[in-house]
């Protein structure tokens, strides 16, 4: 009797062992499948950040990356909303550089960062510039690079005309600054600028807020005493 029971105490010892054995191993194993996951999450960032190719634009490779980037974007119109009304306007194929990056720069947002920072009476309302971070983080991380000039002599600076500023000094090939631009605001138009900028497109409507902002009061470097906010999108 004495052997049957301690035959039946060790039995019961070993099932009781094996349950829990059981048990832990179930317990290692639940990491093993998080990790699993957790790489499959990795690598879907991953591929997101390889897709995002945007990322890749730099002040070496902007020829390439722009001519890429305007056959997969081919918008040519843009709203821009401030407090005085919203300006529509068309971009030119003909310019196909400064078409694309502008139409990159309003699709990341970075016009929305920007206010109208200078009223040149009687010549030009000009977009771009900020006081904020925010706007010196984009043209930092695009490692503010420039765009070669795409002058067309049937495209000049008349009443409307859409074109970049630029650097006047040490730069002999009259690259664009892609960041800020300008729309002409006098009647006349600004004919002296001819062949020294690069006009890109022009204002379809909205003539009206353009006069106004024209007129408003402003200090130091012709910067609006007021700010000015930009809001961009792109329009069919």
């Amino acid at each position: 009797m004495k052997i049957f029971q301690t035959a039946l105490l060790i039995f019961i010892f070993i099932l009781f062992s094996c349950e829990n054995n059981k048990q832990i191993t179930e317990k290692k194993d639940i990491p093993k499948i998080d990790n699993v996951k957790q790489t499959a999450t990795q690598k879907k960032k991953s591929e997101e950040k390889i897709l995002k190719a945007w990322d890749s634009l730099n002040h070496n490779n902007v020829r390439p990356f722009f001519e890429k980037y305007g056959k997969l974007n081919k918008e040519n119109k843009v709203l821009i909303r401030t407090k005085f009304g919203t300006i529509k306007l068309r971009l030119f194929n003909e310019t196909p550089l400064h078409r694309a990056s502008f139409i990159f720069l309003v699709k990341i947002g970075y016009f929305n960062t920007t206010v109208f920072h200078r009223i040149a009476k009687d010549m030009a309302i000009q977009g771009g510039e900020s006081d904020e971070q925010e706007s010196a983080t984009f043209r930092n991380k695009y490692q503010n690079y420039k765009l070669p000039a795409e002058f067309l002599k049937h495209k000049k600076h008349r009443y409307g005309a859409l074109a970049l500023a630029r650097r006047i000094d040490f730069n002999p090939n009259k690259l664009s600054n892609p960041f800020n631009f300008y729309i002409v605001s006098n009647k006349s138009g600004a004919h002296h600028l001819d062949g020294d900028y690069t006009v890109f497109g022009e204002v379809i409507s909205g003539f009206s807020t353009i006069r106004k902002i024209s007129k408003v009061k402003t200090g130091i470097s012709d910067w609006p005493i007021t700010d000015i906010p930009i809001e961009m999108e792109i329009i069919k």
